[in-house]
């Protein structure tokens, strides 16, 4: 039997969902947990995700925002105040209902002291934060208050996927609170393009803006915005929202100021959120048959050092070489960050070492052997090609070159992952051809005419497994005729099959 001509087997073209899973497991980045639903996020994949968190942080206190924390336990009373809220949510809530544990006659311990009023598991955030802003809000003066929780948040899902849907994830949530409409519209689309910014230079991840219909908004929200990205099997994946709420929570949860004029009124309210789900579009944005590919920008490390020292006269001296070389490139600032470089001097085969660092998705591997240290050179990689393309390079020109090397690669793969979904993408004009397109396997992207009527978008969704991804805030504004119901249409929208 031949030896596989790929690290992951399956591979994408075989099993996209397995190679996804045996994806995460090759480059160490979660594995499931024995708490039914949930994950650990392993060391590789947690430096993935503190990298999002530093990146995004930045981004949110340029901006004004402040973080802060609120209880993981949200009274069932307070879900109850925003009837489309706690609707939405309800299937999804995870309920604790008592508050010790006891005993019984066969020594087994049992749930004991229940609650006076139960307590939901935070799914999110928005009624316990909007008790606290009705306390700190009194004036205008008070206006806007702007404010960003890094947390965890629990949904009880039935069907799981490692950082694409589980029980427990982390996230960050904005919550903020303004005096006027336009002032809480104007913050819900910039924060829209600080997720969209973020996903495409950061990421390397084309996405699209635009609007949900009214069936797929946030419960409790005037309007949802969403970046809506293609997976590498065509199907769409929603990667973060903002949400406008108008005054829907601020009048059930008493969030009033008054006004310069010693009115009272109801504040306008915003909320929006990315979670660890931004790695699973990561991973299937990027990733290979080999493994990982990781954007330079997010890369936990961007170099690998590997010494060859097995043949060596003078190990340490090889060793001491690598140092040097590590320290010379940890000064350089690359994107806000210093680059960051890994040594790798286990004790294993050398191919082993290779291999586990292509399926990690390392950027750039160098290997250093004693002609290497002779001539003053390194043998480089890069993690964009193929993992036999390798080339000797001198030191002090790697050195020079290492930032227009990684942001080659940054660029390659955001060019990469456009044209492949610029190739997936189609205009269609007829409910027939829709329907041709998406029966069976079909996917990608399709821009078509609809006249917005839930009912119709529902029976898509049952006969096809396709959704309305999104309105898009740019193009595509053309007026038409919806191929579904030949209504007047004011512009296309994106459909597509979806994780």
């Amino acid at each position: 039997m031949a030896a596989p001509k790929t690290a992951i087997q399956p591979t994408r073209n075989e099993d996209y969902p397995q190679w996804y899973q045996e994806v995460i497991k090759a480059a160490d980045l979660a594995e499931t947990s024995p708490v039914r639903g949930c994950m650990v996020i392993k060391p590789w994949g947690y430096a993935l995700w503190e990298n999002i968190q530093h990146n995004l942080d930045a981004r949110f206190k340029a901006t004004g925002h402040k973080n802060a924390y609120f209880p993981l336990f949200i009274p069932l009373s307070y879900l109850q105040r925003e009837a489309d809220h706690v609707e939405g949510f309800a299937k999804e809530c995870a309920v604790v209902t008592h508050h010790r544990l006891e005993p019984d006659a066969d020594g087994k311990l049992q749930p004991a002291g229940k609650l006076e009023e139960p307590l939901i598991v935070r799914p999110t955030s928005e009624t316990i934060i909007g008790e606290m802003f009705s306390r700190w809000i009194e004036s205008y003066r008070d206006l806007p208050l702007l404010i960003n929780q890094w947390a965890n948040v629990v949904r009880w899902e039935m069907r799981t996927r490692m950082f694409l849907r589980t029980a427990e994830f982390l996230w960050q949530e904005g919550h903020t609170a303004h005096a006027t409409e336009q002032e809480a519209v104007e913050e819900t689309l910039q924060m829209l393009d600080i997720y969209k910014d973020f996903a495409e230079n950061t990421m390397a991840m084309p996405v699209i803006t635009g609007a949900k219909s009214e069936g797929e908004r946030f419960p409790g929200a005037v309007d949802t915005y969403s970046i809506e990205a293609m997976m590498q099997d065509g199907k769409a994946l929603q990667s973060g929202t903002s949400h406008f709420l108008g005054q829907n929570f601020s009048k059930a949860q008493d969030i009033s100021f008054q006004n310069d004029k010693k009115e009272v009124e109801f504040a306008w309210t915003t909320s929006w959120g990315v979670s660890t789900r931004l790695i699973g579009s990561l991973i299937m944005t990027h990733a290979d048959d080999d493994g990982m590919v990781i954007p330079p920008r997010l890369a936990p490390s961007h170099i690998v050092i590997i010494p060859i020292t097995f043949k060596a006269d003078d190990p340490d001296a090889i060793l001491n070489y690598c140092h040097k070389l590590a320290a010379d490139l940890g000064v350089i600032n690359y994107h806000g960050r210093s680059i960051t470089v890994e040594i790798d001097n286990r004790d294993i085969r050398g191919g082993e070492k290779t291999w586990g660092w292509v399926k990690k998705g390392i950027p750039i591997r160098l290997e250093v052997g004693p002609r290497d240290m002779a001539s003053d050179s390194v043998f480089m990689a890069r993690r964009d090609k193929g993992h036999k393309e390798k080339q000797g390079v001198d030191r002090a020109e790697f050195i020079q070159s290492v930032t227009v090397i990684l942001d080659d690669m940054q660029q390659g793969l955001f060019d990469r992952a456009l044209a492949r979904r610029e190739e997936a993408t189609k205009t269609i004009d007829s409910k027939e051809d829709f329907y041709n397109h998406f029966e069976g396997e079909g996917t990608g992207f399709v821009y078509a005419h609809f006249c917005g009527d839930p009912a119709l978008e529902d029976e898509i969704k049952t006969d096809l497994k396709v959704t309305l991804r999104c309105i898009p805030l740019v193009g595509h504004d053309e007026e038409g005729t919806c191929i579904f119901s030949g209504k007047p249409s004011k512009q296309r929208v994106l459909w597509a099959k979806s994780y």
